[in-house]
């Protein structure tokens, strides 16, 4: 087998694994864990009711009150007085994927398909649920210069007893702070379930069919780990995991919502299929009972924003493992580490990434050289493996035999322009997802007309400079003496600049810079080599 075989074989390879891993995170059945039986709290007529013991509504419809509108340094969002609901998030420093004119709105009731709210409630004794009026003192709310706090506070009263729901933004923090202060003025006592959940429906924010990418349920505690959950999972079988840890949400391709209880309180994680396109996904514990005249504090937080890797680490355990990297995050968390070091150096993302790949390059260059070298040898045996060729015509077996005593003869091992190839594929891959889920290069302008490393190149430059650097490389390589192999390697960069031209800018800046540096090291070889064989054939004179 030629070297020429073995790389088109590593290039089919390695496009077969980066598919098989994209097929594996869209379409892989997702765990569902269950442990125990111990359910958190009863379940009432106006609590998060579990999936498959009542009967699905098909006209789910939210309810609507007064309208309450927060701005902060970084949202813009709207409170439902019904449930004290959060209806509406809209990100300001984050622009619309439709249009970069526009904020980015996470959160929406009213837009068609996607609904995707954020509510909270308590169950027993007559309690404000999700579906209860509250009041406020004011309609609008607005961060102060020089304050690093607003806080909105929504009141219920009934029965004796006092329920206050109180939101708290912080500046430059997508993490809200949501507590409940619940007054017991009541002869009874009472012992609240409280609950967190999320309703999304299944249609919305799912990629494109090139790239799709995954918008579901995901929970984390500190025994199971990080879970994602597929709407449909959710259809089939719901949640149901009690932990005294960890936090529950709503996955989508570079943000996340999640919320995250009070430390130390037991909490069951649930899932719900509402009708046959809308679900929830929460979590509900049992508070301690409040005697008459006695109140109770509860804290929580709801993280809704990107998922940006410092703002996730410094919420809750687990929340930055939401940034998928695949299945080799392992290689691929170092790379962002060293890409965001050297992005905070060159503020420029797309500048980053060419200094991140002539590092890896450097990094690998002991391998490739290898690789580079075998080429070489080969290509100046090309005129040789010719006439061989020519000589034994149709007898493959002669030809081969022929062939391994050349390759013997010259010391010369034709693996060896394979492995180290290889051995370099976990990387690449794991580049690949790095780049393509880190929400720090979402509209992260480069120079020119590239003013979004996620999107893909408006005027298509990159894919056409990819497809010229492969031919390129073709030509630097040793021609393959098989012609079906010949005609593959010809139409090889026409294809992959195809694919490359559904490729996020980002990537594609990657892979020519990449490709360049290649060419580059495989021609100083390849003089190299040439130049130590027209010596050895001249006996050293020149």
């Amino acid at each position: 087998m030629d070297t020429k075989r073995l790389v088109l074989f590593v290039i089919f390879s390695m496009s077969i694994l980066m598919l098989w891993d994209a097929w594996q995170r869209q379409n892989a059945p997702v765990e569902v864990v269950q442990q125990g039986s111990q359910t958190v709290g009863s379940t009432t007529n106006n609590s998060p009711a579990v999936a498959g013991n009542v009967a699905l509504d098909s006209d789910f419809k939210l309810s609507a009150g007064q309208r309450i509108s927060v701005t902060t340094d970084l949202y813009k969002a709207d409170i439902d007085t019904t449930g004290g609901d959060l209806r509406r998030l809209e990100l300001l420093k984050h622009r619309s994927s439709d249009n970069v004119q526009t904020n980015f709105v996470l959160l929406d009731d009213a837009a068609k398909p996607m609904t995707y709210v954020a509510q909270t409630g308590l169950i027993g004794a007559d309690l404000p649920s999700h579906k209860s009026v509250f009041t406020s003192a004011a309609t609008t709310y607005q961060m102060q210069e020089g304050k690093d706090a607003l806080e909105v506070r929504l009141s219920w009263v009934g029965n004796g007893v006092t329920v206050d729901k109180i939101y708290t933004f912080h500046r430059n923090k997508y993490a809200i702070d949501v507590n409940y202060e619940i007054k017991n003025g009541s002869a009874t006592a009472i012992t609240p379930v409280i609950y967190y959940q999320i309703v999304h429906d299944n249609e919305s924010n799912q990629g494109s069919k090139l790239m799709p990418t995954f918008t579901g349920g995901t929970y984390f505690t500190n025994e199971t780990k990080f879970k994602k959950l597929a709407f449909s999972d959710m259809a089939k079988e719901p949640l149901k995991v009690t932990s005294s840890d960890g936090w529950v949400g709503l996955l989508q391709h570079y943000f996340v919502s999640a919320w995250i209880p009070k430390d130390g309180l037991a909490r069951e994680f649930y899932t719900e299929e509402l009708n046959e396109h809308i679900y929830r996904i929460g979590s509900k514990s049992t508070l301690s009972t409040i005697a008459p005249g006695a109140s109770l504090t509860v804290p929580a937080r709801l993280y809704s924003g990107p998922q940006t890797k410092k703002d996730l680490v410094e919420t809750a355990p687990g929340l930055e493992y939401t940034v998928d990297y695949g299945w080799l995050k392992m290689v691929a968390s170092p790379l962002f580490w060293v890409l965001s070091l050297i992005h905070s150096l060159v503020h420029n993302w797309g500048v980053a990434i060419i200094l991140l790949t002539l590092l890896i390059k450097a990094a690998f260059y002991p391998l490739s050289a290898k690789s580079y070298r075998s080429m070489a040898q080969m290509r100046e045996l090309a005129p040789r493996l010719e006439s061989m060729k020519q000589k034994f015509g149709d007898d493959r077996q002669k030809m081969q035999q022929a062939m391994m005593e050349l390759y013997k003869t010259e010391k010369i091992n034709p693996m060896s322009g394979c492995l180290p190839i290889l051995i370099q594929i976990p990387v690449f891959i794991s580049l690949y997802w790095m780049l393509l889920g880190s929400v720090e290069l979402r509209h992260a302008p480069f120079f020119g007309w590239i003013q979004d490393l996620s999107a893909v190149d408006p005027y298509y430059i990159l894919p056409i400079i990819m497809g010229i650097s492969m031919i390129i490389q073709t030509k630097l390589n040793p021609k393959p003496t098989d012609p079906i192999q010949a005609k593959v390697m010809t139409w090889m960069p026409v294809i992959f600049s195809v694919f490359f031209f559904f490729f996020p800018a980002g990537l594609v800046l990657y892979w020519v810079v990449n490709n360049i540096i290649s060419i580059w090291q495989q021609w100083y070889v390849n003089k190299s080599i040439h130049a130590a064989a027209l010596l050895k054939k001249t006996g050293g004179k020149q």
